[in-house]
């Protein structure tokens, strides 16, 4: 791919089920989860020797944070590596409680919405050139980001007051404005944050908080790559036909309550067109723009499959297995016509809630996964690699390399995205601007001298 530093962030959903008298909040709960981290930070927000990010977010969900990633391949690994995470700590914690006689599981989920209607993010990131006007851009990438979760969607049951209905989109209800600067409320398709954790001079961060929590290794990196893509013809300017949505927010949840994909939208313009047209738009420019200036084999691949992905939407059931949301859905279908259930049933309700489950041996995407009817994009050996080691072309490698000999030697250290210090009398302090750099004098001699 071009270059471009990626990140993901997620917020997990974390239950404590106890057996008897056995109860644990889940201000506890968490607490248990991050005693598992043998680390000299402080306990709830630890930078990891993988270079990610591990701490407590609002309503006391756990979050995980990737290092910085250079394409959405090595990001899909590292995403993984998070899930993994999670779950040695989410194992180690359930010990720990029942020797403390406090009996039962813990759950941890990777979705985005609760059973009484609270939702958490899956945020995205990415790192654009200041140069382009923000507004401009974030504007001509609307569409896209409105109809992409025909591909990206997680699917869930939608319990609503005309009863309950399946839906693509976990987060599309809870969207309610175009663009805006907050992410807890009134949540915006596309949001102002501007911490570039870079040389602000040249750069800024694109922070998306309108996207699913992904199982799918396909969806998590279609998600990414073809984001990225449409980056690269926006700022290089190239010509986007005018695919502006007359009201998208509303134009969302048309698109997450029509699982055919064949809804027509109406466009600023007065035309109509359905979300997989309006895709097969930017994978044409795409096509014609990479025709021109070359495309890598990473960006190659990601073209060909964003473009077989779409032709398969004729029929979304041939997607079981690649696309997240149409892959439960055939799971919850099987399991209501075997049954005679209805959605509304609670046993539904599990069922849909057990795909995100990221335990191993107990999640309905994993049962899918060990019987080979999930589609891979990362190979097992390579996210155990990215539960322990950092991107090796990122500043991430730096940040990773200090963290492990700053615990190794037992020191007192302060780490962020963009800088690491030892806490001794000198107060050894190291700022690192360029997301892109993987080598540094001055992090050599500081390592030197721990």
């Amino acid at each position: 791919m071009l270059s471009r530093i990626y990140g993901l962030e997620h917020e997990y959903g974390l239950i404590f089920s106890g057996r008897g008298s056995s109860t644990v909040s889940v201000e506890s709960a968490l607490g248990y989860l991050f005693d598992g981290l043998a680390t000299r930070q402080s306990g709830s927000n630890v930078f990891l020797p993988n270079g990610g990010r591990l701490y407590q977010d609002t309503g006391c969900h756990p979050e995980y944070a990737t290092p910085e990633c250079r394409n959405p391949r090595e990001l899909v690994a590292h995403d993984k590596a998070g899930e993994r995470i999670m779950e040695q700590l989410m194992l180690r914690a359930e010990k720990e409680l029942a020797r403390r006689g406090l009996r039962g599981n813990l759950f941890v989920f990777k979705n985005n919405t609760d059973s009484v209607g609270n939702t958490y993010g899956c945020h995205e990131n990415y790192l654009v050139d200041r140069r382009c006007e923000f507004h401009r851009l974030s504007e001509r990438l609307i569409p896209f980001l409105v109809t992409r979760q025909v591909f990206t969607g997680a699917g869930k049951i939608l319990r609503a007051p005309a009863g309950c209905r399946y839906v693509i989109s976990q987060r599309a209800q809870h969207i309610c404005q175009r663009i805006a600067s907050v992410t807890t409320n009134s949540r915006s398709i596309v949001n102002t944050r501007d911490e570039p954790h870079a040389d602000p001079e040249k750069y800024r961060r694109l922070h998306l908080i309108v996207s699913d929590s992904n199982m799918s290794e396909l969806s998590e990196y279609l998600k990414v790559a073809t984001t990225g893509i449409v980056l690269t013809l926006l700022e290089e300017d190239a010509r986007v036909r005018d695919l502006q949505l007359q009201e998208p927010v509303h134009a969302l949840r048309e698109v997450s309550n029509d699982l055919t994909c064949r809804k027509l939208l109406r466009l600023a313009n007065g035309k109509m067109m359905t979300a997989v047209q309006i895709q097969k738009v930017y994978v044409e420019l795409a096509v014609a723009f990479f025709s021109r200036t070359g495309a890598d084999e990473e960006t190659a691949h990601a073209l060909r499959t964003w473009a077989d992905v779409l032709e398969s939407l004729e029929d979304p059931r041939s997607l079981n297995g690649q696309v997240d949301w149409v892959t439960k859905k055939v799971l919850l279908d099987a399991y209501t016509e075997r049954s005679g259930l209805e959605l509304a049933d609670p046993r539904v309700a599990m069922i849909d809630l057990q795909y995100h489950d990221i335990r191993r041996d107990r999640g309905l995407y994993y049962l899918l996964e060990r019987r080979g009817h999930v589609a891979r994009v990362a190979s097992d050996e390579q996210i155990e690699r990215a539960m322990e080691d950092p991107p090796e072309d990122t500043r991430a490698l730096l940040r990773g390399k200090f963290v492990r000999a700053a615990e190794r030697a037992r020191r007192s250290y302060t780490v962020d995205w963009s800088y690491v210090r030892l806490n001794d009398r000198f107060g050894s302090t190291v700022i690192c601007k360029n997301p892109f750099a993987s080598q540094d004098s001055r992090i050599e001699f500081l390592l030197s001298s721990i």
